[in-house]
């Protein structure tokens, strides 16, 4: 079971449904049901990327990172590539309940999946394939709500693309003692930025709170590669990831919505399944 949820980074589940909650919101809401599905649907499609994401670098990870569950021989690597499948077939499965429009845009998701754990390894612009994923996210749970996928929701999910992107950037020296570049924190900022810009109706102060918070989380986040001593790449992402579920609330917060302060309970998960299952 525990090589099953390492597989999957099961502590990361958090921030994909903080996404569905947000756009799902945003787009006005609706059916409770729908929600629970859309965010079923999006787990599962998550699950599989995950597991895919092992199972195409296994031939890297018996070179570099011997620990990974197909290497270490915890499970079999035609086994990962079946539940890998399997989670996208029952993701889409999910969405198609939901309706056209919705796993439309979950097969969307699912492409950009399967693009982004073929080329990661090699293609420069990985970490913008790994943000246009949690984009896609934003759309299909925006897809299966009331009033659909709409200007604010595009516009506040590439913020959100942004910021991953950006902390994708970093993983990227994950493996490595190196100290990271700061130039991915440009990208970390974009949510906040973001909401200074369209952000002046009633829901302004709000937005200027959640601000401060996302931004003290990131600055703390990254300290502990940036600062003194020996750079600790893994706890800065980790930490980075719980972060989008700031990124979510932000979100909402700066649409006047009054129940942003909800998005604390994903984000107290996240961190406290991080203690138990790596997020990366």
């Amino acid at each position: 079971m525990r090589t099953l949820l390492v597989l999957g980074r099961v502590s990361n589940l958090p921030t994909v449904w903080s996404d569905c909650l947000a756009a799902w919101w945003l787009a006005g809401g609706g059916s409770w049901l729908a929600l629970a599905c859309v965010s079923l649907s999006a787990g599962l499609l998550y699950e599989g990327g995950m597991f895919l994401n092992d199972a195409f670098d296994a031939e890297f990870d018996r070179r570099h990172r011997r620990i990974r569950p197909i290497p270490s021989g915890a499970i079999s690597e035609r086994e990962v590539w079946q539940w890998g499948f399997t989670w996208l077939a029952l993701g889409l499965a999910a969405a198609a309940w939901l309706g056209m429009s919705v796993v439309m845009w979950a097969a969307v998701l699912c492409g950009f999946i399967l693009l982004y754990n073929a080329v990661h390894k090699w293609a420069p612009l990985a970490p913008v394939l790994m943000g246009t994923c949690r984009l896609c996210v934003y759309l299909v749970a925006a897809a299966a709500s009331e009033r659909g996928v709409s200007g604010e929701v595009i516009w506040k999910g590439l913020a959100l693309a942004a910021y991953v992107a950006g902390l994708s950037c970093l993983a990227l020296k994950e493996s490595s003692r190196v100290r990271i570049n700061l130039w991915p924190g440009l990208l970390l900022a974009t949510p906040v930025v973001f909401a200074a810009l369209i952000d002046d109706g009633p829901g302004w102060e709000a937005a200027v709170v959640y601000s401060l918070v996302l931004a003290a989380w990131s600055s703390w986040a990254l300290s502990h590669s940036l600062g003194p001593g020996e750079p600790n790449v893994p706890f800065t992402v980790s930490r980075l990831l719980a972060g989008i579920v700031l990124v979510d609330a932000l979100a909402v917060a700066s649409a006047s919505e009054p129940r942003a302060g909800c998005f604390g309970l994903w984000f107290a998960l996240a961190l406290l399944l991080q203690r138990f299952i790596p997020a990366t």
